[in-house]
């Protein structure tokens, strides 16, 4: 099982609405369940990753990225990709950025399991749970 916050799907596919026609490609990070809150933060074992953030897409600069790897963005912060395809099938491929997790949509870009899915490098589907739940809030100091 997959856990993701709603607010993190929803900014994704508000990211993949805008963007089309084009792709959208970014990093994900998770926070352990026993620092989130909201209505299914109790629900989720504490130890278990929940993807809550996102690293702001930088569209059309493929010199930051190599072989499906972002170099602008530390790779010990990314346990995670989102990538949209605009024209093409809920399934991973072979020109999109590899990650241990990769979430993918499609149009008509919506959460429900035909155009919202999540998969590992090798292409499998896995169970995605999408929960109500926040990260804590972060503050510059």
């Amino acid at each position: 099982m997959v856990y993701v916050t709603r607010g993190l799907v929803d900014v994704l596919l508000d990211l993949a609405s805008d963007a089309d026609p084009n792709e959208v490609t970014t990093g994900l990070s998770v926070t352990p369940a026993a620092e989130l809150t909201g209505a299914d933060a109790a629900d989720i074992p504490p130890e278990t990753p929940v993807f809550t953030d996102f690293f702001l897409p930088d569209p059309g600069n493929s010199v930051n990225a190599v072989f499906g790897v972002d170099l602008s963005t530390p790779a010990r912060q990314i346990q995670g990709r989102f990538v949209s395809h605009p024209v093409g099938e809920l399934e991973v491929s072979k020109k999109d950025d590899l990650a241990q997790v990769i979430f993918v949509a499609v149009p008509p870009w919506g959460d429900d399991e035909d155009s919202f899915g999540v998969f590992d490098r090798a292409g499998t589907r896995h169970p995605l749970e999408v929960v109500d739940a926040e990260p804590p809030r972060e503050t510059l100091s």
